[in-house]
């Protein structure tokens, strides 16, 4: 894409503020992309990221990550510990799935662990309770994403949409809102969109067809995974052992595995739709220097995606189009996705934008049923980051398929090992840029409270975006046609976040025990405090025990354990304690979520300054916190959580609060009286 500033995400404060980053650079008038490349050429790489063999990685300096390209904006986030990962086994196309589940994984325990994969469901409609979801924070997704089709703030985000949120096999929300074609044109002297008249604007439908841009790389991610499996392509092989002219510019050492993760050097994109020719197109991709030394930064590129497509087309004869028929489209049943769709499908398809210079980098007047990257449409509409058309239902179909380990139905177009590669960390050198194959993990910029270290997904410059969390094996879908009439009415990615936050929100977490447990909410830029009544401390065997359950976005919100003592002048201060995760061992712990024969008490895990955050696996943890340095005083004891105005994560919950003082119990939440005086502030009894 070109023309779009990389400083035009919202403001914090503002009504969503989530960094707009969905394509790869910026080009012609407002670009930026050059000089932020510029900025951090420079970086030295510590180790080479990512080894398929489980090698430990260095420390590096991080590139320039799409959120930055967006708002620049980088939020934290922890990075997985790569274990080997085992080699793709001998692919298993054509063989018979399970068919459609009986039950819905984890709809009891608000839990689907990623090793539970009993059934392999294909996708139906149903009712929220079916899908084991909550039916208010759908409604409230839904609401949320209706309130971007007004002004957001100046504009309306996109002119509208098409949502789809599900959990195992159960679609539970399927909903167009807006229009699908509204604008005619663009006035840019004036800041506004020429409507259509009423009667020939096209309202949003279910089956709506969008142009995925920047999704479309996931395709071609799972085309190359493909070739991996089977042998025909080694993901450590240089690029140029397929490609010999791709060595040009220094590129000799650059890897399919650093294509896949954007560790290549690639500047975000270059022009390549002012060489006329497929020849001069090619030779500009040749000929191009790496930003940065491959493998020591992370620099989203289209490049890269680019590259890929051409391998593919060398090592199968056959062109990325086909490719993507035969090998995932057909057998899986996507019958609204592909390249270029015909012009029969144009009243259904969403117009994108009123395409003139300078804002892009073609004068093409309103783009409606063509692609609209400029890269892309130089290639004919076939390229391998951009180009893809499909629908929510069919999104949601390859979703369900990698969230079943590869298989639908009975086609099967990836085995479980090569699902793997794309739900595991290539990136721990590049701690807030996770990136399995071709799919970005951990990205809270987007995926909002939905991400966890192995949720998955892509957005896309056009409005659109995609997110498969396999610890609850839920799916969310929103397609929006945000540049229409013009790519810069919108900024940030604050839709794709509230909606995330929902459907997060919508599986259940159950109490620890009982019917309630204490919840922190899920509010941004807020302090949510949770506090005891004042007791008094008698012995050295004084501690502190509960139920703790937290998924925060990593580093930025916390949840802090807190004491104040009575005496005049104190200020509240942490309290060290120590968590236990589920397990079957005896003690405090057995018992839990995820216990099992065969499985044992894991190591307390100590908390030495007071607090947690990131992911705790979203399972219940038994909290022990050793209070015998108040002996002899009289103290208060509370939780405080704290969120800063950008992402949240799930929230906290503590459950089954209680203080012990050298065999007595001093306080209770299981007792009516001693429940009764704890004072909550944004802290709320849930039973879900």
């Amino acid at each position: 894409m070109t023309g779009y500033a990389a400083g035009n995400g919202e403001t914090p404060g503002s009504r969503g503020t989530a960094g707009n980053a969905d394509m790869a650079g910026a080009g012609g008038v407002g670009a930026t992309a050059d000089a932020m490349v510029g900025s951090t050429a420079g970086s030295t790489a510590g180790s080479t990221a990512g080894s398929t063999a489980g090698s430990t990685v260095g420390a590096t300096g991080s590139g320039i990550g799409r959120r930055r390209l967006g708002s620049g904006i980088l939020a934290l986030g922890g990075a997985l510990a790569l274990a080997p990962i085992p080699l793709a086994g001998a692919a298993e196309r054509g063989t018979p799935g399970t068919g459609p589940a009986t039950t819905e994984a984890g709809a009891a325990t608000g839990m689907a662990p990623e090793a539970r994969r009993p059934h392999r469901p294909t996708l139906r409609r149903g009712s929220a309770a079916r899908a084991g979801l909550l039916q208010k924070p759908l409604d409230r997704l839904v609401r949320e994403a209706e309130a971007y089709l007004t002004d957001s703030p100046k504009h309306p985000w996109y002119a509208g949409a098409v949502l789809l949120a599900g959990r195992g096999g159960t679609v539970a929300l399927h909903r167009p809102i807006g229009k699908a074609v509204r604008y005619a044109a663009y006035d840019e002297t004036t800041d506004t969109g020429v409507e259509f008249p009423a009667e020939q604007q096209i309202p949003m439908a279910e089956d709506t067809v969008f142009d995925l841009a920047s999704i479309s790389k996931l395709f071609t991610s799972i085309l190359a995974v493909q070739q991996i499996e089977r042998g025909a392509l080694e993901l450590e092989a240089a690029v140029a052992t397929y490609l010999p002219d791709f060595a040009g510019g220094g590129k000799q050492d650059v890897t399919v595995r650093q294509l896949l993760t954007h560790t290549s050097g690639f500047r975000s994109w270059i022009p390549l739709y002012q060489e006329p020719t497929r020849e001069g197109k090619l030779r500009m991709l040749w000929n191009e220097v790496p930003a940065s030394t491959p493998g020591s930064t992370y620099l989203y590129s289209d490049l890269n995606l680019i590259s890929l497509q051409l391998i593919l087309e060398e090592i199968t004869g056959r062109t990325l189009d086909v490719l993507l028929h035969d090998e995932i489209t057909a057998p899986l049943g996507m019958h609204r996705t592909r390249y270029n769709p015909p012009a029969s499908w144009k009243p259904r398809i969403a117009a994108t934008e009123d395409a003139r210079l300078p804002w892009s980098g073609l004068e093409r007047g309103l783009v409606w049923g063509e692609v609209h990257d400029e890269n892309a449409y130089s290639f004919d509409g076939v390229a391998g980051h951009a180009g893809v058309f499909s629908c929510a239902w069919d999104l949601a179909v390859l979703a369900r398929t990698l969230l079943n380990g590869g298989v639908y139905g009975r086609s099967r177009i990836l085995s479980e090992d090569s699902v793997d590669l794309l739900f595991t960390d290539f990136n721990t050198a590049f701690p807030g840029d996770e990136h399995g194959l071709g799919f970005e993990l951990y990205q809270h910029w987007y995926m909002g409270a939905m991400a966890t270290p192995r949720s998955a997904g892509h957005t896309g410059f056009t409005g659109t975006s995609l997110v498969l969390d396999p610890s609850t094996d839920t799916f969310l879908v929103v397609l929006g046609n945000s540049v229409h009439p013009v790519r810069s009415w919108r900024s940030g990615s604050a839709p794709r976040v509230a909606t995330a936050n929902q459907l997060a929100r919508a599986v259940p977490v159950r109490p620890e025990r009982g019917r309630t447990a204490w919840f922190s909410g899920m509010a941004s830029a807020s302090t949510a405090t949770l506090t005891l009544p004042a007791l008094r401390l008698d012995s050295v065997r004084a501690r502190l025990e509960c139920g703790l359950w937290w998924d925060t976005e990593p580093g930025s919100d916390r949840l802090v354990l807190e004491v104040l003592e009575a005496s005049a002048g104190q200020e509240w201060r942490p309290v060290p304690f120590t968590t236990v995760g589920p397990g079957s061992g005896p003690g405090p712990g057995a018992g839990h979520a995820g216990a099992g024969p065969g499985h044992h008490r894991p190591e307390p895990q100590p908390h030495p300054e007071g607090w947690v955050s990131g992911w705790s696996g979203r399972v219940w943890h038994r909290l022990e916190a050793d209070l015998s340095a108040w002996r002899g005083k009289r103290v208060r004891l509370r939780w405080r959580y704290t969120t800063d105005q950008l992402y949240v994560g799930r929230g906290a919950y503590v459950d089954a609060l209680r203080v012990r003082d050298d065999g007595r119990t001093v306080f209770d939440a299981d007792r009516p009286r001693d429940a009764g005086r704890i004072e909550a502030t944004g802290w709320v009894l849930s039973a879900d």
